[in-house]
């Protein structure tokens, strides 16, 4: 029973498709960067470190004794993980913008007057034609989609008009806006997790170099040096990584900014427009 309970749950995980991929990711990533580190960075430290002592002097500041420790390890999987989620949600959103220079509505109704009368016509071809090939994915369509629908429940109540609507309109960016926040979350996490990943190495490295303080006293400073060489050096790394990533972070931020702009465009321009006028044009019709 609680295999089967257990089966379900990982297939309603899985099913999310974009949880799925993003963990899989993050396995790969971990995978992929510690063979680097097992293979080549540690081997290489090591062996420049052995030839340093042998020769009385200090660490060789080479890239691969910087980068030699676990700390650094953990940050640069974190790296290529927080890398996937803000390039993937980038690239749907670049995906998408073709979706902006189409009049969906005109597109999906017979006539000019399908808009007012009859709008459970275009959310039906709406669903016909986008919503089976798997285009909702698309914010703007999902945003259409359930105005479309609220406007066809409204549309016979006498008090309903264009700013109704609006209001509906506005209601669906500002979810887009909140979704976008909760799903940044994990990548925020990140850019604050690598940091705080360096400082714990930092720590480490310090209580290393306290331990070692006889030693220092007698003349050998070197396990002082190289346990002060942990300290910074995860540090540094962490701060570079966090800084990289935070850079492509911003860049996501304003192409979820941009979107958030072309979409209001988009109704205004598409929607909010064409319905104004045709009950400008029907109330013009009444009048006379």
């Amino acid at each position: 029973m609680s295999d089967n309970v257990g089966k379900m749950k990982f297939m309603r995980f899985c099913s999310s498709g974009t949880a799925c991929s993003a963990f899989l990711v993050l396995i790969v990533s971990i995978i992929i960067v510690h063979f680097i580190y097992i293979g080549y960075v540690r081997p290489e430290a090591d062996q420049l470190l052995e030839i340093a002592k042998q020769a009385g002097q200090s660490a060789p500041r080479d890239l691969v004794v910087i980068l030699k420790d676990i700390e650094q390890e953990i940050c640069f999987i974190l790296l290529l993980w927080g890398g996937y989620l803000i390039g993937s949600k980038s690239l749907s959103i670049l995906n998408n913008k073709h979706v902006f220079d189409v009049d969906l509505i005109r597109e999906a109704s017979e006539n000019r007057g399908d808009i007012l009368q009859n709008p459970e016509r275009i959310i039906k071809k709406l669903e016909e034609d986008l919503l089976q090939n798997h285009q909702i994915r698309a914010p703007l369509i999902r945003i259409l989609h359930a105005v479309l629908q609220r406007y066809a429940a409204m549309k016979d109540v006498d008090s309903f008009n264009v700013q109704d609507l609006s209001d509906a309109i506005e209601s669906g960016i500002e979810t887009l806006d909140r979704r976008q926040e909760a799903e940044n979350s994990m990548i925020r996490y990140l850019i604050w997790a690598i940091p705080s990943i360096g400082f714990l190495g930092t720590v480490r490295g310090i209580g290393q170099a306290l331990s070692l303080a006889d030693e220092a006293l007698a003349g050998n400073i070197a396990g002082m040096t190289d346990s002060l060489g942990v300290a910074f050096n995860s540090t540094l790394v962490a701060l570079l990584i966090s800084i990289v990533l935070m850079f492509f972070f911003h860049q996501l931020q304003r192409l979820q900014d941009g979107q958030v702009l072309d979409t209001r465009t988009y109704f205004d321009k598409y929607l909010i427009a064409p319905v104004a006028e045709q009950l400008s044009a029907k109330q013009r019709e009444q009048k006379s």
